[in-house]
């Protein structure tokens, strides 16, 4: 019996997920129609309510790309909150990034965009009640010259990481199922990544599996493919975990 309450604990299901209240969160004035056509399969709002993001939290989104989660963890959090979007800075250095950037730092006073090199993420201790890896953690495992990422040490960042949490803080894990294996092999083929490399690897760093979601997963995905495969491109089987700092 204990085990099944276990089971029952940690894995959500869409109908449980269903359940709950939808927020307006995705209601922004202003907002990229091109991240908005994206909502129908990565379920930000469904996503955000099983992780457990509340109003007034302090949270961090680990490189966020172009902002698309980093607006509507603004809007989450609301006025009281504040938003961090973290991101290497030869992500965000062409033109058209830059752009998007100025525009939406401008219509979202409690979101602030900090850059640095790839493998310079710094905070202070103590800094994040909530924290998101969005289809990027993978790339920890990532090496590239051409977009300037160096080979990078997972276990060096998530101890910074762990630092930059609060007691109890939790962080969110979003990324494409990916085979086992060689995992930077993997990564550098598919950009995937085995779901137990990223358990073992928030488990050394001293943070707890709380609970996981099967809402993003999708049937038939062919793992040996590229992420970025015209055919399967945000059409993948992903996994959501959910972590937690001890208090």
């Amino acid at each position: 019996m204990r085990k099944w309450i276990l089971i029952a604990a940690l894995v959500a299901t869409p109908v449980m997920l269903a359940a709950k209240t939808q927020p307006s969160w995705l209601a922004i004035e202003g907002r990229a129609e091109a991240d908005s056509k994206q909502d129908e399969g990565r379920k930000p709002v469904a996503t955000l309510q099983f992780l457990g993001l509340k109003k007034g939290m302090k949270a961090l989104d680990y490189m966020a790309g172009g902002g698309y989660y980093a607006e509507i963890l603004a809007k989450a959090v609301g006025p009281k909150g504040k938003v961090t979007a973290w991101n290497p800075e030869a992500f965000v250095s062409s033109d058209k990034a830059k752009e998007k950037w100025v525009a939406l730092s401008a219509r979202t006073p409690n979101l602030v965009h900090n850059k640095a090199a790839f493998d310079g993420f710094a905070a202070p201790a103590k800094s994040y009640d909530f924290a998101l890896f969005h289809l990027v953690y993978h790339d920890l495992y990532w090496q590239s010259e051409e977009y300037k990422v160096p080979r990078t040490d997972p276990d060096a960042v998530l101890k910074k990481l762990y630092a930059a949490m609060k007691p109890g803080g939790i962080v969110g894990v979003i990324d494409h199922f990916g085979a086992k294996g060689d995992t930077r092999e993997t990564v550098d083929k598919t950009h995937r990544i085995d779901p137990e490399v990223v358990k073992a690897d928030f488990a050394r760093a001293g943070f707890k599996l709380v609970a996981e979601s099967q809402h993003l997963r999708t049937a038939g995905d062919d793992l040996s493919k590229s992420v970025f495969d015209p055919a399967l491109r945000g059409k993948t089987d992903r996994f959501v975990y959910k972590f937690r700092k001890p208090k």
